[in-house]
């Protein structure tokens, strides 16, 4: 009775032993991972964006330790080497127009400042997300720092200005 005994934990000792030399039984099989340089440039443009959520909103602010609304954009957009003013205004006079129904992730999303009769951009933010009556974006907000907030939201909705697009 012992020699079967035996012989089953053998086995399964070597197939334990298999499995740990062997990477590809070692762990089940998940979904498939891309390299960071491997991704388009506009979905590392979101990705990048989206690592500094909650960061503070700071006047003026360009670095980690804070951001404006436009410094947060500038930031951005020059780990890539696009070099943008740090002025939401400004970064309204560069790149190509594009139409709220052809928006993509990545383009820039402007808005009228803190006054809806204003008709001067005193907002930026960099959509994430597009769908049917669906657009989510990116920015850092006087309230909450780094975060995301969708344009039918009232408060977004009626200071829409524009979308540019820097990336092709």
């Amino acid at each position: 009775m012992h020699f079967p005994i035996r012989l089953f934990v053998l086995i399964i000792l070597f197939f334990a032993a298999n499995t740990l030399s062997n990477p590809s039984y070692a762990k089940a099989p998940g979904p498939p991972t891309a390299a960071a340089d491997s991704l388009n440039p506009i979905q590392s443009l979101v990705n990048f964006a989206t690592q500094h959520l909650n960061i503070p909103y700071r006047s003026g602010g360009s670095s980690k330790r804070g951001f404006d609304c436009s410094g947060f954009v500038r930031y951005c957009f020059n780990h890539w080497n696009i070099t943008l003013p740090h002025s939401s205004a400004a970064q309204a006079q560069h790149g190509e127009a594009v139409e709220l129904g052809d928006a993509k992730p990545g383009d820039l999303i402007f808005f009228k400042g803190n006054s809806t009769r204003s008709q001067r951009i005193g907002h930026v933010g960099i959509i994430t997300e597009v769908a049917p009556g669906y657009v989510k974006f990116i920015h850092s907000a006087w309230k909450g720092g780094i975060r995301y907030d969708m344009l039918n939201a009232a408060y977004y909705s009626k200071r829409f200005v524009a979308i540019k697009r820097m990336i092709d």
